[in-house]
């Protein structure tokens, strides 16, 4: 039996970059005595459960900060307004915002100062989604589905351009915009906001889908991209299981099977893939002789 393990499963650069930020401000340089992040600061229960333990406090209502606080910007990004308010509140405003994000912001803001709509392919009430809505000054709308699309262009719309949430599924960003170059407008802007590394991790599991009987998705239940991996793995037409932790692995599921993949989210630990891997190798090698085999034959170790 073969497990098939993704090469980019584990942290992203956005939110490597994110803990670092925060690292810094407990450990390095810059060391604060008390630290608190606006809302999670990435989508990932056993890493905020860490930073807990060390001391770092989430606050999710901006008014019940103090001056004098140091505040971590999720790598989600926050809305314009909210920004703006902490930025004369007296805080200290440290920005983790994945770059991925920030250039979405900025292209968004673009677009709407020319007077025109946003269509955004994503989750309403992801806090990305929160923040690009806020850089939409002309309005937006949000939809999360070719439905959804055909919905919406049953209404009178003006100027549109299309965006999408970093972390969705690229494939599906591809036909809407065709489909609105057909129905609506054939130069209608269409944003490059889909994070490569996204796209990448979703590629890739398509891949592995085709390789194996079963895929193992690990991350944060909270986490968007780690919902479209799984699926990415669902519509290849194989069984997908999504797990936080090895704990959660559906072993009686997964005996017999003679290939099985394994990816993770962007917000996922190597600590917590690696896990998952033993425990799966553990059960392997109570049947008989296993092997890790990376994509292509290639050794990595998740990141």
């Amino acid at each position: 039996m073969n497990i098939v393990l993704a090469q980019t499963a584990g942290f992203c650069m956005g939110v490597d970059m994110a803990l670092r930020k925060l690292d810094s401000l407990l450990h390095g340089p810059d060391q604060k005595s008390e630290v608190c992040t606006l809302g999670p600061i990435i989508h990932n229960p056993q890493v905020l459960q860490e930073y807990a333990a060390l001391g770092v406090t989430q606050i999710n209502d901006p008014e019940a900060l103090t001056p004098g606080q140091t505040v971590v910007v999720r790598a989600h990004g926050i809305p314009r307004n909210i920004e703006a308010a902490l930025q004369t509140r007296g805080v200290l405003l440290v920005d983790a915002t994945c770059p991925k994000v920030k250039k979405a912001q900025v292209l968004i803001a673009r677009q709407a100062a020319q007077g025109r709509l946003m269509i955004l392919l994503g989750e309403a009430d992801h806090p990305e989604v929160r923040g690009l809505l806020s850089y939409a000054a002309n309005g937006a709308c949000v939809v999360d589905s070719e439905e959804g699309l055909e919905e919406l262009l049953q209404d009178r719309l003006g100027p549109c351009f299309l965006a999408a949430q970093t972390t969705q599924d690229q494939e599906l960003y591809a036909r809407m915009a065709e489909l609105l170059r057909r129905r609506l407008d054939p130069d209608i802007p269409v944003l490059d906001t889909i994070c490569a590394a996204t796209m990448n991790r979703q590629e890739e599991a398509r891949v592995i889908a085709g390789q194996v009987q079963a895929m193992v998705v690990v991350g944060g239940r909270e986490s968007g991209n780690t919902r479209r991996l799984v699926q990415v793995a669902e519509q290849a037409g194989i069984r997908c299981h999504h797990v936080e932790i090895a704990d959660e692995l559906p072993l009686d599921q997964l005996r017999g099977l003679n290939a099985i993949g394994i990816t993770a989210g962007a917000s996922t630990p190597k600590n917590v893939i690696q896990a998952v891997v033993q425990r799966l190798e553990t059960m392997l090698l109570s049947n008989r002789p296993s092997f890790i085999q990376p994509l292509e034959g290639e050794t990595r170790e998740p990141k």
